[in-house]
């Protein structure tokens, strides 16, 4: 990382993250600076990593994807091998939209959405096909009460 990001950068962030399709003109205009020193803070953002992408974000209901589903996973393996098995496994599903190492009781968390109970079964018999795993719970959110991809970017105090 090449410098330390400061008000404005955060305001770029924060606009950026509510709607990435903002031009260049309007996103100047929004955080009250000039075009070119606009263009040059987003390009240093993207340079730096602090963008990483920009993406649509999808409603997977109208798609047929309403159900979303958090798959708890502990396992007795914890070797190379069986880590890389996993890994290749759990990415190769496009149904599997997060996967988490954890630190406690559980080994990892995996964040799903397919359309029904039925579509869970399926990926639960593909997921276990692949990989040896030592016990496998879901949790079906039954309502989604905060769902966002927006990262605080608020100065600190």
């Amino acid at each position: 990382m090449g410098y330390e990001i400061d008000e404005l950068d955060r305001k770029i962030l924060a606009a950026l993250q509510r709607d990435a399709t903002l031009s260049v003109d309007q996103l100047s205009e929004r955080i009250s600076l000039s075009r070119n020193a606009c263009w040059r803070r987003v390009k240093r953002l993207e340079d730096d990593g602090f963008i990483t992408g920009r993406v649509a974000l999808v409603d997977a209901e109208k798609l047929g994807l309403g159900l979303s589903v958090f798959i708890i996973i502990r396992t007795s393996h914890h070797d190379p091998d069986w880590l890389a098995k996993f890994r290749g496994a759990v990415v190769s599903f496009p149904e599997i939209t997060g996967v988490y190492r954890m630190s406690g009781d559980l080994d990892y968390v995996l964040r799903a959405r397919v359309s029904d109970v039925k579509a869970y079964d399926r990926l639960y018999q593909r997921l276990i096909a692949k990989v040896p795993l030592s016990d496998v719970s879901a949790s079906f959110v039954m309502e989604e009460i905060k769902e966002t991809t927006v990262v605080p970017v608020e100065l600190r105090p």
